[in-house]
């Protein structure tokens, strides 16, 4: 950790952690930002330097002080005993399972999960001997009856991808705990200031960094901490996988994190307030997202998180492609893409029923995932009614 990041973490605010944590100034000539340290040699003037294996850096792959400042960042946001970063978030994915299991285990994975998640456990992990079988996001403590021997470890998503099941997560690490099996939960969505999952009994936490913390779709990153517990192990499989990032990538994740807290409550309030919206229009069928009264798992969201994130679905009467695609072809706000968590807004048609396996999926309808970027909500509005007016309009 950097200067006193151990002391200030015990009683600062999130904000302060953000505006903080992992610049060690003094150390920089003054500067407000983290450096960025480019290189992959590192040079000892010495044998016994050369053979200390102590020595903070030893080779580019492995660390630099830009990167290890954005990990000090993420572990005080997190409460974590340390934390690694991958090129992606799915690579994170990737590091964080193959540090919980090994040949001939057993992986129970939510059904809600992003699909390239579960793309790796069902073909990466299975070449590896190891078996995933999907639960159905709203099981609860009633996780505990699909444990056997083999089960090493349960991946949480919640909200799920898509769908926006929230997870009783505490019941679900209270029952793997029990048995000693491994919790790593996708928290992308709330972040660190909505959603404490190693406070709930999780082992590891990670995050598609690409999203909410650089913010600006600019950079891939990902991000995995662990507890106590965890941490030497998911080290040491990082380590021998050879997973790095740019330093330059580290960089833009750090300046994105600065803005985080301000970022995620503007997203909040606007996502909350364009769902409300979408509510009260005549050809929206259903609007899923937790932190509106009428979604099933609002309670459990009351609870759990203290604030909700940019991105949302909403299910509308099932009409023609050509609906479909002059619904979204005239959109000029909002963009189609397959990422989320810039300040621009973005809209995208799904259908979740060919990746869903315990619990398909049965609402009849076609379903968008929303994601509420910064701009004017009154012209978000425009923009979705005219498409709304589109998508009428055409059998």
């Amino acid at each position: 950790m950097t200067k006193n990041d151990g002391e200030r973490g015990k009683t600062a605010s999130m904000e302060t952690i953000l505006t903080h944590a992992g610049r060690a100034s003094d150390e920089h000539l003054g500067f407000v930002n983290m450096p960025v340290f480019r290189g992959s040699t590192i040079l000892f003037k010495t044998l016994d330097e050369l053979e200390d294996y102590k020595a903070p850096y030893r080779y580019g792959r492995n660390d630099n002080p830009t990167t290890r400042a954005l990990c000090d960042l993420v572990s005080e946001l997190e409460g974590a005993a340390g934390t690694i970063v991958a090129p992606s978030g799915l690579s994170a994915v990737s590091t964080a399972l193959l540090a919980a299991v090994s040949a001939g285990d057993e992986l129970l994975m939510t059904d809600s999960a992003y699909e390239p998640t579960r793309t790796f456990a069902s073909e990466g992990l299975a070449r590896f001997g190891v078996t995933t079988r999907y639960y159905d996001p709203r099981i609860g403590a009633g996780i505990a009856a699909l444990f056997t021997e083999r089960t090493k470890a349960v991946f949480v998503e919640s909200p799920g991808s898509l769908t926006f099941e929230i997870q009783d997560l505490p019941a679900i690490a209270a029952a793997a705990g029990a048995r000693g099996i491994t919790v790593i939960v996708d928290n992308s969505w709330a972040t660190p200031l909505y959603h404490r999952p190693l406070e709930m009994g999780a082992d590891m936490v990670m995050h598609a960094a690409t999203k909410m913390f650089v913010g600006h779709s600019d950079a891939m990153v990902g991000t995995v901490s662990a507890n106590e517990k965890l941490w030497t192990r998911l080290k040491r499989t990082h380590r021998i996988l050879g997973v790095a990032i740019s330093p330059d990538d580290s960089y833009l994740t750090l300046r994105g994190l600065r803005t985080l807290a301000v970022r995620m409550k503007h997203h909040a309030t606007q996502s909350v307030a364009f769902a409300e919206w979408l509510q009260g229009q005549p050809e929206v069928e259903e609007v899923y997202h937790p932190a509106l009264p009428d979604h099933p798992d609002h309670a459990i969201f009351k609870r759990d998180f203290t604030g909700a994130g940019s991105l949302f679905t909403f299910r509308l009467k099932k009409r023609s492609r050509d609906a479909l695609a002059a619904m979204v072809n005239g959109f000029e706000l909002f963009g189609m893409g397959y990422s989320w968590g810039g300040y621009e807004s973005l809209c995208i048609p799904f259908d979740p029923t060919n990746i869903r396996t315990a619990v398909p999926w049965t609402a009849v309808g076609q379903l968008f995932r929303v994601h509420v970027g910064l701009e004017s909500l009154d012209d978000l509005k425009a923009d979705m009614s005219a498409a709304l007016q589109r998508y009428r309009a055409i059998a």
